[in-house]
Formats: C-alpha cells, sequence, structure tokens
C-alpha cells in the first residue's frame, strides 16, 4: 500500500509541476478595492492552502465540538 501512497504522491507532484509551468502568465485579482497582477499558479496555490487551512480548521472544530457533546 505503501507504493501506492507514492505513486499518488508523485503523479500529484509532476501534475502541479506542469500546471506551474504551463501558467507562468500573470493575471490581476482585485479584493476589497485593490488589484494584484500575480503568476496564476502563485494564485491557485494560495487559494489552494488557505482552503486546506480552514477546511482543517472546521473539521477540528466539529470533531472537538461532536466529542464535547458526546461525552456531557
Amino acid at each position: 500500500m505503501r507504493w501506492v501512497y507514492l505513486a499518488i504522491i508523485i503523479l500529484f507532484a509532476a501534475a502541479t509541476i506542469i500546471f506551474v509551468l504551463q501558467n507562468l502568465e500573470a493575471v490581476t485579482m482585485s479584493f476589497l478595492g485593490s488589484n494584484a497582477r500575480v503568476p496564476l499558479a502563485l494564485l491557485v496555490a494560495v487559494a489552494y492552502l488557505l482552503g486546506a487551512a480552514t477546511g482543517g480548521s472546521l473539521f477540528a472544530l466539529l470533531r472537538r465540538s461532536y466529542e464535547g457533546s458526546k461525552a456531557g
């Protein structure tokens, strides 16, 4: 099973590198009245990391709330 996980990680890393190399052009991003020109790959990576951080936090909060309600 370890080899399957390793293969999935390698495929995901390869797909990410291909995405970055094909999307180096800058796009304009607007947020709260300010504009910024950033590479598309960087914008997607930041959005993914923010989503992963907030999703993980929400999952932990829900799990803690469920365990607290079950104990009490």
